[in-house]
């Protein structure tokens, strides 16, 4: 065989990446017609087809598949090979970290601190949104490490790896005073804040309602735990949800009241980074540190 044009099987990789050629394409800064010419110049070098329909999206063929595990390994080292010029050579280490934006950031804070070295020499930098939208920004080496509330699944995220950093239940809370109600009850009779149904947490606390045979009356939900524990500073009579660590943690500008806790509702944390990054020094300085403390109640 010939000389293999690399940018030919880069492009068809990220075709196999993104799972169709106009996702592929706005990646790659390109038109989709270029990127299918580029492939169609592959597939004349491999004299095969490398990709074939499946409804909306494109699928490497059995030789594709073949072509794809070699060039997976190869632009994975590759990707590898410059993130470890990026934190050995530089004077401060470029750090890249998603951060799910259903967190706490106070307590993201905290964990990241441990991300930084005695003398500084880091240059951190900090990305808000989904974890679905971290991950896929993660699977194309875009990020170095995600702080989230949910594991990564290793079966549909090959080559990804998540570490449980730990948990703290939940519970309920109001600025207001409560008299003669108990708990669960005055959940139908005040309004409440939850997180935004599109969360891990938010999923969860749905499910508890339907359990506990509860019609909550819910005013707002919010994707954004800070901007809904804000919320709750300003509205009266609200009840909002968070981790139970929050009221040791947080100066309140009105007093704070826990009305209830779920022990088996809890919030999990959880680091996510590629195989690749497991040598980087911050992560291993995650995952190798002890928040039991931090999330202890």
């Amino acid at each position: 065989m010939s000389h293999l044009n690399y940018n030919h099987l880069y492009y068809f990789w990220m075709v196999c990446k993104q799972g169709s050629v106009t996702k592929a394409a706005d990646a790659l800064f390109l038109t989709p017609q270029t990127v299918t010419g580029q492939i169609k110049a592959l597939e004349d070098r491999m004299d095969g087809k490398l990709t074939k329909r499946n409804g909306r999206s494109v699928e490497p063929t059995e030789l594709g598949q073949l072509v794809y595990k070699y060039a997976d390994r190869m632009f994975g080292l590759s990707y590898e090979m410059l993130d470890i010029v990026n934190y050995s050579q530089r004077s401060n280490i470029l750090f890249d970290v998603g951060v799910a934006d259903a967190l706490s950031k106070r307590l993201v804070s905290k964990i990241l601190l441990t991300t930084i070295p005695e003398d500084d020499s880091i240059h951190l930098r900090c990305f808000e949104s989904t974890h679905e939208m971290l991950l896929e920004q993660l699977a194309q080496h875009k990020l170095d490490m995600i702080l989230s509330d949910c594991p990564v699944d290793s079966g549909k995220s090959p080559g990804l790896f998540s570490k449980k950093l730990g948990e703290s239940r939940m519970s309920f809370f109001t600025t207001s005073e409560i008299k003669d109600v108990k708990f669960p009850e005055v959940l139908e009779q005040r309004k409440l804040l939850i997180p935004g149904s599109r969360t891990s947490m938010g999923r969860k606390i749905l499910q508890w309602f339907d359990q506990q045979g509860l019609q909550p009356n819910v005013l707002g939900e919010f994707d954004d735990v800070a901007l809904m524990k804000a919320f709750s500073q300003y509205k009266e009579d609200v009840i909002f949800l968070a981790p139970s660590i929050y009221i040791s943690d947080v100066k309140s500008e009105k007093p704070l009241q826990m009305i209830g806790h779920i022990d088996e509702l809890k919030e999990e944390y959880y680091v996510i980074f590629a195989e690749r990054m497991i040598q980087h020094p911050a992560v291993k300085s995650v995952c190798d540190a002890d928040f039991s403390q931090l999330l202890s109640f």
